[in-house]
């Protein structure tokens, strides 16, 4: 994860702060200037960034997806400003790495997947149980019809009509 943020002046004693809670997420703090840093960014898959380096810039670098914890901590700090980042390979606005940040993590998306597929197998079952359930039960009371009326072998008889 790189992100890009406008830096303006702040005291010595709050940018060590910030780089101790950006340290505790593994987020390293890169001071760059923009005359040796826009020449690279040209060159490299990087180079949809170059119009976030206008004024006094700093990287926000790691080596993991930390976007959540980096917004916490930059809330924080109104004197730094996140322009935008590229996380996984992907540009995102300022926007687009709050809307990211608060995705759930991967193995809690892998985990609802996982449960929504083992729950079709198990309803798949449940229909297919039905058919023979129910057969059974018609059958069963098919056979208490014809214990109540008489036996198997001689229809039913019927009321109300006489011997002819």
């Amino acid at each position: 994860m790189v992100a890009v943020c406008q830096y303006n002046s702040m005291p010595d004693e709050d940018v060590a702060t910030m780089r101790h809670y950006l340290r505790r997420h593994n987020i390293e703090v890169k001071f760059v200037l923009n005359e040796i840093v826009r020449p690279v960014l040209e060159q490299s898959k990087y180079r949809n960034l170059l119009p976030l380096f206008v004024c006094r810039n700093i990287l926000l670098v790691s080596p993991e997806t930390r976007a959540r914890e980096m917004l916490r901590v930059l809330k924080g700090i109104p004197q730094v400003n996140l322009l935008g980042a590229c996380i996984d390979d992907t540009i995102l606005s300022r926007q687009g790495v709050e809307n990211f940040a608060q995705l759930p993590s991967l193995e809690a998306s892998q985990g609802q997947t996982v449960g929504a597929l083992a729950l079709l197998p198990s309803q798949t079952s449940s229909l297919l149980q039905r058919g023979p359930s129910l057969l059974t039960a018609l059958l069963d009371e098919h056979i208490r019809q014809l214990r109540d009326t008489g036996t198997p072998g001689e229809p039913p008889q019927e009321q109300g009509k006489g011997n002819h």
